[in-house]
């Protein structure tokens, strides 16, 4: 079984750019004020997802794992 992924969009850095549904179109969605949503926070690792968080130009996006909370994206220094 592949690890599980808890998704967080950080409200206070999400700028509304849309570039999370350009990469993920079923994993986030936009509310009404154009803040980023995780559609099911907790879910599989998946590819879409992570190149979802890389491509948020103010890197909102916050993936760790779901059992453990170490950090997936963006990486510890």
């Amino acid at each position: 079984m592949g690890d599980r992924w808890h998704v967080e969009v950080d409200r206070s850095l999400c700028i509304g750019s849309a570039q999370c549904l350009h990469h993920a179109p079923d994993a986030f969605r936009l509310d009404s004020a154009r803040q980023s949503h995780p559609v099911a926070p907790d879910s599989d690792a998946a590819e879409h997802i992570l190149e979802a968080a890389e491509g948020c130009p103010v890197e909102a996006i916050l993936i760790t794992l779901a059992e453990g909370g170490e950090a997936v994206f963006p990486p510890e220094e």
